[in-house]
């Protein structure tokens, strides 16, 4: 009888499907370096030897939010000292700036504000592409688009086609966290519900939206919740082919009020990395999240199934608020050269994977 990994080789090999039950037995097997293999050849049945990277500016517009989740360091309440929101004149110098240091891409997610029209959503993607029709805009998770829903009394189809009209491009997969209910009403009781998420995202790409997808891991959920995540986006995968790639996130501890929670190792977060390759079979892609992981576990986690690093993001501040010690931003030869570093081929790319240059 064929042992896990020798049934597993099999099936990657023939590009067959993997089963939850496989996927538990992995995240339960301590052998790093065989689930790494699996996934690396996984990868290279996909993508080769070629990593992507983009050059792009995050833009969190506010932190003041409705919302007060227990895992999250970055959301105020409107009057605290530490809030903040940006006027359209701060968003239009943000991507002016992103233009000049050669950006393709705008990404831009905050908090659901108590005050803010939609009105001023259209009119944020609107003066970003004003300052550049090239400038792609990437924004807006399932979270703020059931928000807008609310505040605008409109439906959620009508506001994502609100959005496309003003000139997003595609969005981001944040919002997600781990749909299971129980984990969920313990990290985010305020959020949206993960069916309600995977909802409004099938409506996004039905409405020909491009999307990420995330999952938030290493706080309170166990293996099987992770398992049941991954299940979940597959079969939308299934459903849509709407998603581009797959991006698990390491919780930041810092700063938040998650009791108990437990934080993200390396060997669990190139784990997490590798089994999502392995068994996101209908994802092309899968991102390391340099901000969250660090640099050095996110360049290894190019030998262990990733093929994307993101981009060199430039001010990103909702992992760093929860303590993420990475830099707020990178330049494009230090993405190159760790990409080179770890063997692979750095492939410059705009946000819908079209490749712009290959080194």
């Amino acid at each position: 009888m064929k042992n896990l990994f020798e049934t597993l080789t099999d099936k990657v090999s023939k590009k067959q499907r993997v089963t939850d039950a496989e996927a538990m037995a992995l995240f339960e097997s301590n052998d790093l370096l065989a689930i790494g293999e699996l996934a690396a050849e996984a990868n290279r049945k996909k993508n080769g030897g070629r990593v992507y990277f983009n050059v792009n500016r995050h833009i969190n517009y506010t932190n003041v939010c409705v919302n007060q989740c227990t895992f999250c360091a970055f959301s105020k309440l409107e009057g605290e000292d530490d809030g903040y929101t940006l006027a359209l004149d701060g968003i239009r110098k943000k991507a002016q700036e992103a233009v000049a240091a050669g950006a393709t891409e705008i990404h831009s997610v905050g908090g659901l504000h108590p005050r803010l029209p939609f009105e001023f959503y259209l009119d944020m993607v609107r003066t970003i592409k004003t300052v550049s029709p090239q400038l792609h805009v990437k924004a807006f998770t399932a979270v703020e688009i059931d928000y807008f829903s609310k505040i605008s009394k409109t439906s959620t189809l009508e506001v994502i086609h609100a959005l496309q009209e003003a000139g997003l491009g595609s969005m981001p997969g944040g919002g997600a966290e781990i749909l299971n209910k129980e984990v969920r009403d313990k990290i985010c009781p305020e959020k949206i519900s993960g069916e309600r998420w995977l909802e409004i995202i099938e409506q996004v790409h039905h409405a020909g939206l491009k999307s990420n997808a995330t999952m938030l891991f290493g706080h309170l959920e166990n293996y099987s919740d992770r398992v049941d995540h991954m299940r979940r986006l597959r079969e939308l995968q299934d459903r849509t082919g709407g998603f581009q790639s797959f991006i698990p996130l390491a919780f930041q501890p810092d700063n938040t009020r998650v009791p108990g929670a437990k934080g993200v190792g390396g060997v669990d977060a190139l784990k997490a990395l590798a089994i999502s390759r392995i068994y996101l079979d209908n994802f092309q892609h899968i991102k390391a999240y340099w901000v969250m992981l660090g640099m050095k576990i996110a360049q290894t986690a190019l030998c262990f199934g990733v093929n994307d690093l993101d981009g060199t993001v430039i001010e990103e501040q909702i992992g760093h608020d929860a303590g993420a010690d990475s830099p707020q931003e990178i330049g494009k030869d230090r993405i190159i050269n760790l990409i080179r570093k770890a063997g692979k081929t750095p492939v410059e790319r705009d946000t819908l994977y079209q490749e712009l240059k290959v080194y």
